[in-house]
């Protein structure tokens, strides 16, 4: 059986459950996921092996109408990597398909050269006589898509989307090693993952105004890796509550992100977190070229 290689794009509204699709394909984490949305805000690749196809599912940022400098650059992320890509899948949430976001990405779809299919997501939490005639309804706003029904979480329809996107790929040598499962450098991945960890336990709108960025990646003599980070946020009040009384705050924060790290890199992880004020961060193109997102203006 000859080899085919692609890449696939993953678009759709915020918080769809993109990076939990990605995850579940690939076999392990390699995006961070929260019940928050925007949460993504790179392209992130992750490589996914289905008999003789190698598929680089590439997980966008949410498409949404932006506002600040930040969310216009994770906006025209989302479709460069929709545009750049053999085949694009658009992934919403079944419960949120009349939410205008929906639309946006829709228009944008009639845009693309590429094939595009659609994956209704999170049918396991809708009673199924309400999905059918929610269903009906959306395929009369895409006639022309071929239409899979999903629980990225749970696993269902999963088999029948990944064997329809493998079949779908162009022959072609594979470009990743098949044990590899993203294309992320690990100290970007780190920084996600404390970032992941700070959405998690922090509550309202604090996560969106920070960032984090891996200073120092050591490997140490016995095999472990000593981890420098620096958390910056952009008001003096912010970077208390991530320190929390006493520190305990960063101190719990900095144990869950070094323990999934531990689980993800496969061996021992010494972490040592820093929050830093920095007003402007969201409007400095260092930063984004920091977090992996191409700074040149779309």
């Amino acid at each position: 059986m000859s080899q085919k290689c692609g890449f696939v794009a993953l678009i759709g509204p915020p918080n769809a459950g993109k990076s939990t699709l990605v995850n579940h394909l690939v076999g392990q984490k390699v995006t961070i996921v929260t019940q928050k949305a925007q949460t993504t805000r790179m392209r992130v690749r992750g490589v996914m092996m289905h008999d003789a196809s190698q598929i680089i599912l590439v997980d966008t940022p949410g498409v949404f109408k932006p506002n600040q400098r930040l969310d216009r650059h994770m906006v025209r992320e989302a479709w460069s990597g929709a545009h750049d890509a053999d085949c694009v899948l658009a992934l919403f949430d079944v419960r949120h398909l009349e939410k205008p976001e929906t639309q946006l990405v829709l228009d944008g779809m009639a845009r693309l050269s590429a094939p595009v299919f659609i994956a209704l997501n999170k049918i396991d939490r809708m009673p199924r006589s309400e999905l059918l005639a929610l269903i009906d309804g959306f395929r009369s706003r895409v006639s022309d898509c071929e239409i899979f029904l999903i629980s990225a979480l749970k696993g269902d329809g999963v088999s029948s989307l990944a064997e329809r996107l493998s079949a779908t790929m162009p022959e072609g040598p594979w470009l990743y090693s098949p044990d590899q499962a993203a294309d992320i450098p690990s100290q970007l991945l780190a920084a996600e993952i404390t970032r992941e960890q700070l959405f998690l336990n922090l509550h309202q709108e604090l996560p969106y105004a920070l960032t984090v960025e891996t200073d120092s990646w050591k490997r140490q003599k016995d095999g472990s890796v000593r981890i420098e980070q620096t958390i910056y946020v952009q008001r003096d009040g912010q970077k208390g509550i991530i320190l929390g009384k006493g520190g305990e705050t960063i101190k719990k924060l900095g144990a869950q992100a070094r323990h999934e790290m531990e689980s993800n890199f496969e061996h021992r992880v010494h972490l040592f977190l820093f929050v830093k004020v920095r007003a402007n961060w969201m409007e400095d193109p260092a930063r984004y070229q920091a977090m992996g997102i191409d700074p040149a203006e779309g």
